[in-house]
């Protein structure tokens, strides 16, 4: 069959996905949304201990086995300290810089489920009053969230319900432009799980047949180091991470592209399985770019140092700002899907 996605509508689910709280550690309500979506289709799913979703796909062959992962869960912060004052202080989830979150717009989920807004920001943010204030260092000591609620005291605070440990996540602030673009944060990596998402829909409706059992494994733990490397099944032989590609000076990759990653910080990713890939993207007309990104470990490496005897490999759209304020662009989010759909209708890269 040929490939029939389509790329407005994935970016339209993106929009959904980003719109879903889910830091690391509180990703509960981005996985129910993912089953909720599958439910319809009939498919198998079931979740690890950990909180990942494993939606399988009966192949013709049920001995060797592919596995695709992307991740929902994002880069997001815990409460620290709740200060004197009635502003709180920060721990980060995930690897990101200060600077990156000041003047964001933020939720904090208390354990019993309630939900306040307020403003990160910089202590000494009043240029008026602070006259260092553009070259204090952004860092925990100095950045704090002022709730939008009335509050004085760490006691009026507390009774709203906060307390140290509760989650804080960031406004994403999505937008789809007229020329393409999707920007908001936390594309890394809802946009390639919404790809996932798509693909599977596309797949079941369509009737077909794979030629190995295939799962999708969507991980909720990656930006912290161990997402998807325990609920991979003992037949499986390659395993694809799907997340985003890098861009930045000297990178190859850019936003209306598959990139295909050849070697990261954890070292290079399988040579023939990589060559599968761009063998399919030059059969099927697809726009892809070969790169190295050098300050980044994907769930398919972090399987690896679990032990796991795998063919691994790393794709994904073409992100720029990654961990910041990211955007990509409909083309990269096509030529990704495009190459997944033939990949996983493909022979296995080592037989």
């Amino acid at each position: 069959m040929a490939y029939t996605m389509n790329g407005k509508e994935t970016m339209e689910l993106i929009r959904e996905l980003v719109r879903i709280p889910s830091p690391s550690g509180n990703t509960e309500k981005a996985i129910r949304f993912i089953e909720d979506y599958f439910k319809p289709l009939g498919v198998k799913m079931k979740r690890n201990n950990k909180g990942g979703l494993l939606v399988t796909l009966d192949g013709e062959n049920g001995r060797k086995h592919r596995f695709l992962t992307a991740h929902v869960d994002t880069l997001g912060a815990m409460v620290k300290e709740i200060k004197s004052d009635g502003r709180l202080k920060l721990d980060l989830i995930g690897g990101f810089l200060w600077n990156t979150i000041e003047g964001e717009y933020c939720q904090i989920e208390t354990a019993d489920g309630k939900v306040y807004t307020g403003t990160i920001l910089l202590h000494q943010q009043s240029v008026h009053v602070y006259k260092n204030a553009k070259d204090t260092e952004r860092n925990q000591e100095n950045m704090e969230v002022r709730i939008d609620e009335k509050v004085k005291s760490a006691e009026d605070v507390r009774k709203l319900g906060i307390e140290v440990g509760d989650f804080v996540s960031f406004d994403p602030r999505v937008q789809i432009t007229e020329s393409g673009f999707i920007k908001s944060r936390h594309l890394d990596d809802k946009a390639s799980a919404a790809i996932l998402m798509k693909l599977v829909e596309t797949l079941v409706k369509n009737d077909i047949r794979l030629p190995y059992t295939t799962h999708f494994f969507f991980s909720n733990n990656e930006e912290i180091g161990y997402g998807g490397n325990s609920a991979i099944p003992e037949e499986t032989v390659e395993y694809l991470a799907v997340d985003m590609g890098a861009i930045g000076d000297g990178q190859a990759t850019d936003e209306y592209s598959v990139s295909i990653c050849v070697k990261d910080a954890t070292g290079p990713y399988h040579l023939g399985l990589r060559k599968s890939l761009v063998e399919l993207a030059k059969q099927h007309g697809i726009d892809y770019r070969l790169d190295i990104y050098p300050h980044y470990g994907s769930d398919a490496s972090a399987a690896l140092f679990s032990g796991y005897d795998i063919v691994h490999g790393l794709v994904g759209p073409g992100v720029d700002a990654s961990h910041a304020f990211e955007r990509t662009h409909e083309l990269a989010i096509e030529n990704t899907q495009k190459l997944l759909f033939y990949y996983v209708q493909s022979p296995l890269a080592v037989e």
